[in-house]
């Protein structure tokens, strides 16, 4: 016999919850779909009330379950989605420049959540505080000039809970022109952010998406309602004005379970001689 490394079996609450995953993943569970109780895995794989639970608890890891304390596990049910495309970047724009009635009736909570705003808490905070070094490079400015911190929350009117959240910068001394940006009771604004600086003479021409992840703290996940092993997607977007300067930064979270982040990059087509020349200078080609 050749030689070989002993056989390690997986211990039993891992072999249960594997045989529950892959029968979510064939199809034989379906969402909403009920597990067997921890008493009738426990037969079933003859094994302790403890081992059974284990496998439960993976399950719930891997967020391919819910249950929570006094209700029976059932296939976890996936949430709507939303899909955040960079396209909506220029369908912001154009809208800025249409009539303030046209503004006034469409925002984040038509484009990207697909519902009126009469269905959501919208909150908006503002205050002014110093740039601090990180936010001081990124803007080109001195670390003790003024930035004007603005927060956005939304809650679904009947759950409580989250549906957006972020936080954005923008230095004062860019939009103090127009004393009604720095003021919160004027949210929210027609028209958002590129509105805002259309007033002051200020325009878009870039906007950079910068995607991370982590996993949520406890009361994150009670904010958002997220299962467990469920992370959150944190996005840093940065606008740059005609002038190559950065004007606003935003921070914003998104639950991984239902967010969909679609990225559009328009491409500059070719010279129309370049594809001849490239199929001339290509010796293997057929002619």
């Amino acid at each position: 016999m050749e030689p070989r490394p002993t056989t390690v079996q997986a211990p039993i609450h891992l072999r249960i919850a594997d045989a529950i995953r892959m029968q979510i993943e064939r199809g034989d569970l379906t969402p909403g779909d009920s597990l067997p109780t921890l008493a009738e895995l426990s037969e079933r794989w003859s094994t302790s009330i403890n081992s059974a639970r284990g496998a439960i608890s993976l399950l719930k890891a891997q967020g391919l379950i819910t249950a929570g304390r006094g209700r029976a596990p059932i296939v976890r049910i996936p949430p709507g989605r939303v899909v955040r495309s960079s396209e909506r970047h220029q369908a912001e724009k154009d809208l800025a420049i249409r009539p303030a009635s046209e503004r006034a009736t469409v925002g984040e909570a038509e484009t990207n959540l697909g519902m009126s705003i009469d269905q959501q808490k919208f909150t908006a905070h503002y205050d002014q505080v110093s740039a601090g070094n990180e936010l001081a490079e990124l803007f080109g400015i001195a670390a003790e000039d003024l930035v004007l911190r603005r927060h956005y929350e939304s809650n679904d009117l009947g759950t409580g809970f989250l549906l957006s959240w972020s936080t954005s910068y923008m230095p004062v001394k860019l939009v103090e022109k127009n004393a009604a940006i720095l003021d919160e009771r004027n949210e929210p604004w027609p028209g958002g952010t590129q509105h805002q600086l259309l007033t002051v003479g200020i325009e878009i021409m870039c906007i950079v998406d910068h995607v991370t992840a982590r996993m949520p703290t406890t009361v994150e996940a009670q904010l958002w309602n997220l299962s467990d092993g469920v992370p959150l997607l944190l996005c840093r977007r940065i606008s740059v004005d005609a002038d190559n300067r950065t004007v606003e930064i935003s921070d914003a979270e998104y639950p991984a379970d239902r967010t969909d982040f679609r990225f559009v990059t328009p491409l500059t087509e070719w010279p129309k001689d370049a594809l001849k020349e490239a199929s001339a200078a290509n010796p293997s080609r057929k002619r």
